[in-house]
């Protein structure tokens, strides 16, 4: 999804960007999440030369599978962000530079553009947790049958054996 703000016409001082984006405008695009609510953007720019600071809220709906048992499930972003935007050009040079707490925060842009897309497609992923759970509960799916276990019931035994430690039961056993 392109969502593209022109530098060129930002003369200084600060610009208030409102939209409403259609929740298709990220299908292509994203694999760990679905878009599933229109997303709200805001957000102030501030040109000052050649650096542009962007803060703002991203707030959307997004739709993944839990990590236990496969099934989708929403997860609300209300995300702000705070991100400084320098031109390409500042980037070149050395190819092996440490990176200093202060620079995290900083982005690139090429041709007087920033895709603003990035922004929001950055703020849902972190949004997303690192384990996504449907609920705590959650009990997965049977290693053994693959059936839901939050729905059916199984009688598999799913008992699991390190075959490292079979020398040292052998021994035990004797």
């Amino acid at each position: 999804m392109s969502f593209l703000l022109d530098l060129s016409r930002l003369r200084g001082g600060v610009e208030h960007i409102e939209r409403r984006l259609a929740p298709t405008a990220f299908e292509e695009t994203a694999e760990d999440f679905r878009v599933v609510s229109p997303i709200e953007f805001l957000a102030d720019i501030r040109k000052d030369g050649l650096k542009v600071r962007a803060t703002g809220r991203v707030q959307a709906t997004i739709e993944c599978a839990c990590s236990r048992c496969l099934e989708p499930f929403t997860i609300p972003v209300d995300q702000t962000f705070d991100g400084l935007f320098l031109p390409a050009s500042a980037n070149a040079g050395a190819s092996e530079q440490e990176v200093a707490d202060e620079d995290l925060g900083v982005s690139f842009y090429t041709n007087e553009t920033i895709d603003l897309g990035e922004v929001v497609r950055e703020q849902c992923y972190l949004a997303l947790p690192m384990k996504p759970l449907c609920r705590d509960g959650c009990r997965g799916l049977c290693p053994v049958c693959g059936i839901n276990r939050n729905r059916e019931s199984c009688s598999c035994e799913s008992i699991w054996v390190d075959p490292r430690l079979e020398p040292l039961k052998r021994f035990r056993n004797q």
